[in-house]
């Protein structure tokens, strides 16, 4: 127990942190502060260019087995069967209308890769190593908790769409493609590609991390201020509950494909996060009826904050308690 409130204290007074919370308070208390979009827009190119370069060197450094591709079946499986859990969930514990539900549960089957990006700071900080294709893994959770959200909604009698266009946002989503992209260019280059660009893709990237949650809080906080009284008891509830959920799932699954302790942490944190970027994009196109006020409000405006303060320590605490370490 003592270990796991150590590593939640030290993740609450990071920069990382504490810059997401200046930014949720300053949307909060109304605050003039705003980061340019070309700007936010810059900062999240760089930060999925230099997690996925990053991988990819890792791979071509230590090299791929059959690990790699268990975890990404394991990966896409989960990302099929826990949009399930999250609807069956839902709905009982909220009133929300089927199609909304299924919406919902779209978004915390797939990834938040900022999350992602989130936990591999703090196990870098914590002098923690991970598998370098839980990249790949993360890409390859995306898209399959769409295809599960449109099934529940069509089950439901909610209709949903399936038609090229929607294919063409999932598939080629422009986070997708960059990070597939930057981890292909890491593989290809490996380690004399990294020492080239080290002084781009490593040094800065913590700074840049710090940049880039601040305007994730004032888009959280902004989210929260304008849902109140949107939401109910138990839809709260459900955005807390379900990453925990998500990461209990996951743990076995991690340990029986023999990942490392920040393999096993990086790998809960995917099944628990929320997605707020490729789902939503893909949601206004095939179930356009849905409310996103409600999916964008619990995914971001609650699950992203709470994965950032107490989740990943969680997860972390979880899988170094597993590894005996």
């Amino acid at each position: 127990m003592g270990d796991i409130i150590d590593i939640m204290s030290a993740n609450l007074i990071s920069p990382i942190i504490l810059s997401f919370v200046l930014g949720v308070a300053a949307a909060l208390a109304r605050s003039s502060l705003s980061v340019p979009e070309a700007i936010a827009k810059g900062l999240s190119i760089y930060l999925l260019f230099a997690i996925g370069f990053k991988g990819g060197a890792a791979v071509s450094s230590h090299g791929a087995d059959s690990t790699l591709v268990l975890a990404l079946i394991a990966g896409m499986v989960l990302s099929f069967l826990i949009p399930i859990v999250a609807y069956g969930l839902l709905r009982s514990m909220t009133r929300l209308p089927p199609v909304d539900a299924a919406a919902v549960a779209g978004h915390y089957g797939s990834i938040s890769i900022v999350t992602f990006v989130s936990a591999t700071a703090i196990l870098t900080a914590r002098g923690l190593q991970s598998e370098g294709y839980m990249v790949a893994v993360a890409a390859a959770m995306e898209a399959p908790a769409i295809l599960t959200a449109l099934w529940l909604a069509a089950r439901s009698g909610s209709g949903g769409r399936m038609d090229s266009e929607l294919w063409r946002e999932v598939l080629l989503n422009g986070s997708i493609v960059l990070l597939l992209g930057a981890f292909v260019i890491g593989l290809v280059t490996g380690e004399q590609g990294l020492k080239d660009i080290e002084s781009f893709v490593v040094n800065p990237f913590k700074g840049v991390l710090c940049l880039f949650l601040l305007d994730m809080g004032l888009v959280a906080g902004r989210g929260l201020r304008q849902a109140r009284g949107l939401l109910g008891a138990g839809a709260v509830a459900f955005a807390i509950l379900m990453p925990l959920v998500g990461a209990a799932l996951t743990l076995p699954v991690a340990l029986l494909l023999g990942l490392s302790t920040g393999g096993v942490a990086l790998f809960m944190t995917l099944a628990a996060s929320a997605s707020y970027i490729a789902v939503p994009a893909a949601m206004r196109v095939a179930l356009p009826e849905a409310n996103p006020s409600i999916y964008l409000t619990l995914s971001l405006g609650i699950t992203f904050p709470f994965n950032l303060s107490l989740g990943i320590p969680l997860y972390l605490a979880a899988a170094t308690w597993a590894h005996g370490v």
